[in-house]
């Protein structure tokens, strides 16, 4: 029986009288790729974060890779083979491209300069921005700088002497958000293009709200509400489903459960 890469036990979360996740069970896969949907302000970036290590659960248990994580993850920390992808990309202004995918590289490792510029070429490469590495992120677009942070997610996976013991997971917070059409199918190609690379990518968890997203990322989607997955199933069959949340959802009525 495969294990999942990703669980979820009787977990919750509040912050203040708000709560996030009530007592929740998930499960994510090797080879998933799963989006995160549901109304804005239900707590779908704080699913993530708890995923990541960034925010412990009130109560419940969650396991990564079949290890259990206690609280966060501290700094220089093992984060077990999660990377995120930030809405706003966190990139540094007063650093180049090529310094930016390799800040941690450059940091941390033992790698000498020329080969940690060679991986970053490569992840450059991965998410179509090759001969970018000298620009800032001011001289770039925004889809671009999107792209910029995924290769910074997946670049110390590229050298398997780099490459974490646990398969990678990746995770995307709103990665379209405020793209043109354009743009945003660019990111959405880069993102099911770099799952296929051999050891870079083994899952990945995305949090949207556009529509072309979901439907060009997702095999599954998880509908978060009221502090429930409401919903969980293939994405194909959410567009189809009678479940009120979803109807309400993807229409865009105001009537119906969704408050």
């Amino acid at each position: 029986m495969v294990e999942p890469l990703i669980q979820f036990k009787n977990v919750s979360k509040r912050f203040g009288s708000k709560v996030i996740l009530d007592n929740v069970d998930l499960q994510i896969y090797p080879g998933e790729a799963v989006g995160v949907i549901g109304p804005s302000g239900s707590g779908k970036s704080t699913v993530l974060r708890v995923i990541a290590g960034l925010v412990a659960p009130d109560s419940g248990e969650v396991y990564i890779h079949g290890k259990r994580r206690i609280g966060t993850v501290n700094q220089g920390e093992d984060p077990l083979g999660v990377s995120v992808v930030f809405q706003q990309s966190a990139l540094f202004d007063s650093l180049t491209v090529d310094e930016n995918i390799g800040f941690a590289l450059y940091r941390h490792s033992k790698l000498p300069p020329q080969k940690i510029r060679e991986l970053v070429d490569q992840a450059l490469l991965m998410v179509g921005l090759p001969g970018t590495g000298d620009r800032y992120p001011s001289q770039i677009s925004g889809g671009m700088r999107k792209r910029v942070g995924l290769a910074r997610a997946i670049v110390a996976n590229i050298d398997p002497t780099l490459a974490r013991t646990n398969p990678n997971i990746l995770m995307y917070d709103e990665p379209t958000a405020g793209l043109d059409p354009v743009a945003s199918t660019r990111v959405e190609d880069v993102i099911r293009r770099v799952v296929g690379y051999q050891g870079i990518c083994e899952a990945y968890l995305i949090v949207t709200h556009q529509e072309s997203t979901i439907r060009r990322t997702t095999d599954r989607i998880v509908f978060l509400y009221q502090g429930k997955f409401q919903w969980d199933g293939p994405t194909h069959d959410a567009y189809t489903s009678d479940h009120p949340v979803l109807q309400q959802f993807f229409s865009g009525s105001v009537e119906g459960p969704i408050q």
